[in-house]
């Protein structure tokens, strides 16, 4: 039986990979869920201990707080840069399938269209540069990696961006909300259906985007979010990028195209508007 070696399985996208109902549990594999206190993928001995010959190896393993990468840089370069590449390197050597993802934060934003794989890449924060960075190392270390862009990453758990945006509306408070800066926010289980279809692929694309389709602002998506619970929306305030000072800049345009997911044949994934319900239904259970 073939083991399916996830690292950073304790984060929002391994997490679902390795949970009951995911489509990797089906019964043909070995599940291996490591997260970073089980392997640090910047220690080489480690990566050389826990992967096997023959492993699929799905790298979840990041540093994405993004506005600290601005001033932890040596970290986010450490983990999305120097530990992506050794894990790449790792798995050549082993012989192990892998599966890498990275983010549209490799984009500065300023497109007028969705970005193609090919696009130029000209990140604009500390974050997004160390992103690129482990995919040009994953890339020469291991030319037959699978690199994944996704965006706006969410899952229907009680983190993350609705969670947090739903316990404040259910208090009352005000937010703020940018509403110049747009992308594909994309549900985790929908992205972890893709990982499967993209690993049972005959000839699947060695760079591609999964995102959900349709595009909307951050301001658009968190009004939707307050809808699907029922809770006000007018408690949300739109505002600027301008105006909501963070310590990393963000691309405005963050829409990924699907061109190359889609002209693969693989099957698309949801609209976020669906994705969004079902997510919802599963945060108002978890609750």
């Amino acid at each position: 039986m073939s083991r399916l070696l996830v690292t950073g399985a304790r984060g929002l996208l391994g997490s679902r990979i390795t949970a009951p109902g995911s489509p990797f549990r089906d019964g043909h594999r070995t599940i291996v869920a490591l997260g970073r206190a089980e392997l640090d993928v910047t220690d080489a001995g480690a990566l050389h201990r826990s992967i096997e010959p023959d492993d699929v190896v799905i790298n979840c393993a990041a540093y994405s707080a993004v506005d600290a990468a601005e001033t932890e840089i040596d970290r986010a370069f450490a983990v999305n840069a120097s530990g992506a590449g050794l894990l790449a390197r790792t798995c050549a050597e082993k012989g192990a399938r892998l599966v890498h993802l990275s983010t549209g934060y490799v984009f500065d934003g300023t497109a007028a269209q969705p970005y193609e794989i090919r696009s130029p890449t000209a990140p604009i924060n500390a974050y997004g540069r160390s992103k690129l960075a482990g995919e040009q190392a994953v890339r020469a270390e291991c030319p037959g990696a699978l690199i994944v862009r996704t965006m706006w990453l969410y899952s229907g758990a009680t983190t993350g961006f609705p969670a947090a945006l739903l316990r404040r509306c259910a208090r009352g408070e005000p937010v703020s909300v940018v509403a110049d800066q747009i992308a594909s926010p994309t549900c985790t289980d929908d992205l972890v259906s893709a990982l499967a279809d993209l690993l049972a692929h005959p000839d699947p694309p060695p760079l591609t985007h999964a995102t959900s389709a349709g595009a909307v602002s951050k301001y658009e998506f968190a009004r939707a979010v307050a809808a699907e619970a029922g809770l006000d929306a007018g408690l949300l305030r739109p505002c600027r990028t301008t105006d909501y000072r963070t310590a990393a800049d963000r691309p405005r345009n963050a829409v990924l195209s699907r061109a190359s997911w889609l002209g693969h044949g693989l099957r698309p994934l949801p609209h976020w508007r669906d994705a969004l319900h079902r997510a919802m239904l599963t945060y108002r259970r978890s609750c």
